[in-house]
């Protein structure tokens, strides 16, 4: 008489009951690794937002109604008002801020919400970074990379988009992650933009002066442990007018990332190291970890979600065959299984599962 599995086949159909508790579970593939580093991000702001200074007045009408500083009028006023109205209900507003923060980042890490979480996540970004940061400054020709143009908040609504879910099968065709949902030519213009700006930022006249660069660093330094405060200081000591050559150096390692993937796969392998490291400088010295130590700190800053964003355009491995589309990785040799014959199984007995 076959055994069981003999009459199975050797078809796998049988599943202990205890396998069916893992059934759903899916190791994470690249995309789903960057979503969750994106929602780690999201959890370390709520984190943040639960500080006590965050419960204060002064953090609606300082922090935020500080923002409104050289910004045309229109946007200054606005700006100005919500940070009194925070300010004259700093508990509600605390509160608010850090819950929803907190669900943005359990959304995006539990599957079945990740979609309505990075949705939600583009709407609070654009509505913080239009009211919270004055849209990260850039209308005010002082804005920095080195101090966090255009904003890290804006570019956690770019991250939601390029790292949406996309059609079963897109990700395997794609060239790399970002370009699963928008494709490589949006993907690749997104990058241009976003760097390019980052570029023009470094070169305008109030960023370039002499001791621009220097001043920004050591008022950055205030308020730091004494080793990050020393940090600091040596970079503005060895920056001290120099901005003009220190600005123009920036600049050109900033052009080189932002036209890296509009040149092929090696240049975009070397654009995504050059950012990485630029972005990992910047965030060390000139944002300080995103003014964290503080006990003021809203967020990282852009550092790590440029790195992220970054990784996001890390050419994946294409292989292509005589004919047909390329896939991300060479199919596992398929292995021919020998069925030993047996008895017909009735339906609805082990083997017609």
């Amino acid at each position: 008489m076959a055994t069981t599995s003999e009459a199975m086949g050797y078809s796998g159909a049988y599943r202990h009951p205890r396998s069916a508790l893992a059934v759903d579970w899916r190791a994470p593939d690249r995309r789903r690794t960057f979503q969750l580093v994106l929602a780690s991000l999201w959890l370390f702001d709520a984190v943040l937002q639960f500080q006590p200074y965050m419960f204060t007045r002064a953090f609606g009408t300082q922090m935020i109604g500080g923002s409104a500083a050289g910004n045309p009028a229109a946007l200054a006023g606005q700006i100005t008002w919500a940070g009194r109205a925070i300010g004259h209900h700093a508990m509600f507003s605390g509160t608010v801020f850090a819950l929803v923060q907190l669900v943005i980042a359990l959304g995006i890490a539990w599957r079945p919400t990740v979609k309505l979480a990075l949705a939600a996540s583009v709407a609070w970004a654009l509505a913080v970074w239009w009211i919270g940061e004055g849209l990260g400054g850039i209308l005010t020709g002082t804005a920095s990379p080195v101090s966090g143009a255009p904003g890290a908040v804006v570019l956690y609504g770019l991250l939601a988009v390029l790292l949406w879910p996309p059609s079963v099968g897109t990700d395997d065709a794609a060239p790399f992650v970002a370009a699963g949902t928008v494709g490589p030519v949006v993907a690749r213009g997104l990058w241009f933009v976003l760097w390019g700006s980052l570029c023009y930022f470094s070169l305008q006249g109030a960023v370039r002066a002499p001791q621009a660069l220097h001043d920004k660093i050591r008022e950055t330094a205030l308020g730091q442990p004494h080793w990050l405060a020393t940090l600091d200081n040596g970079a503005a000591r060895l920056v001290a007018h120099r901005g003009l050559e220190f600005s123009v150096v920036l600049a050109i390692l900033l052009a080189i990332v932002a036209l890296g993937p509009l040149a092929g796969r090696a240049a975009t392998r070397s654009s995504v190291v050059t950012a990485i490291a630029v972005a990992l400088v910047i965030w060390v010295v000139g944002q300080d970890f995103g003014n964290v130590f503080s006990g003021s700190g809203t967020d990282a800053n852009t550092g790590p979600l440029l790195i992220l964003l970054a990784a996001t355009f890390w050419p994946t491995t294409v292989w292509r065959p005589a004919s047909g589309p390329a896939t991300s990785v060479d199919p596992a040799p398929i292995e021919m299984v020998r069925v030993p014959a047996g008895p017909a199984v009735p339906a609805g007995s082990v083997g017609g599962i």
